[in-house]
């Protein structure tokens, strides 16, 4: 079986991690994937106490979420965090609403910041890439989509694939594995509810019980150079249903 990852985001509400390292590893996950909450504002020690954690618990945090402008202004502390924790990745996240370009020209030269900002990175060793949402997906005046300038502007990064996200933004999740396959080294797998159920999730969905196409995602995917796959829902309701739900339907693909 493909070894099955875990965004810890998912979990933010669920404290202590701690408790959460421990319901993964007893479940059958091998991995976690962090984010910037999580560890941006750790010294050595306490990162090394986390470590230690998620080894005791038969965890790798193999990647990692960083903000672009955490990458960009404390690159140093970004790779210790990385080594420190044995990250093989690097994923730059999000934009904010209001730090996101109006233009094609701008999404292009975002590109280009992350082109240049993922070269200490990947000269270190680690896979270096851009995680998208839903904004990515939606037509600019010129016809062009965020997605394509990035990608144009940063033709040496690679894609963590949010496919929840693709869908959401109107777009068509196996038309863009085709198209971007080659650049897709870690996959979001989360569910998107029938309309109208799950409102208190946001709409989102267990693995396996939304209305995504998994099995054949899957088979997609397959044909591209992903390393990781990642269970998320940005807004579970029930931690543990979630957990055990989602590596069962995992299993079955």
């Amino acid at each position: 079986m493909t070894k099955l990852s875990f965004q810890l985001y998912s979990a933010r509400n669920f404290q202590p991690y701690s408790a959460i390292f421990e319901k993964l590893g007893k479940a059958g996950y091998s991995e976690v994937e962090g984010f910037g909450g999580i560890y941006a504002d750790l010294g050595d020690a306490d990162l090394k106490g986390l470590r230690a954690d998620l080894d005791k618990n038969g965890l790798t945090m193999a990647t990692g979420h960083f903000s672009p402008d955490f990458l960009d202004g404390e690159v140093k502390k970004s790779l210790n965090i990385a080594k420190t924790l044995g990250m093989d990745s690097i994923y730059a996240p999000h934009l904010a609403a209001d730090q996101r370009p109006a233009d094609g020209a701008g999404w292009l030269a975002f590109g280009k910041r992350l082109q240049e900002m993922a070269k200490p990175y990947k000269d270190a060793g680690y896979e270096f890439g851009w995680h998208n949402h839903d904004f990515e997906f939606v037509k600019l005046a010129d016809g062009s989509l965020p997605i394509e300038r990035i990608f144009e502007g940063a033709p040496d990064i690679s894609w963590e694939a949010d496919i929840a996200w693709v869908v959401r933004g109107g777009a068509d999740p196996f038309g863009w594995i085709e198209k971007l396959g080659s650049r897709i080294t870690a996959v979001h797998v989360k569910d998107i509810a029938p309309v109208g159920e799950n409102k208190d999730e946001d709409g989102w969905a267990d693995i396996g019980h939304g209305t995504l196409a998994w099995p054949k995602l899957i088979a997609a995917l397959k044909g591209t150079r992903v390393k990781h796959y990642v269970v998320e829902h940005d807004n579970p309701s029930d931690i543990d249903r979630l957990i055990t739900r989602s590596i069962a339907s995992f299993k079955t693909y």
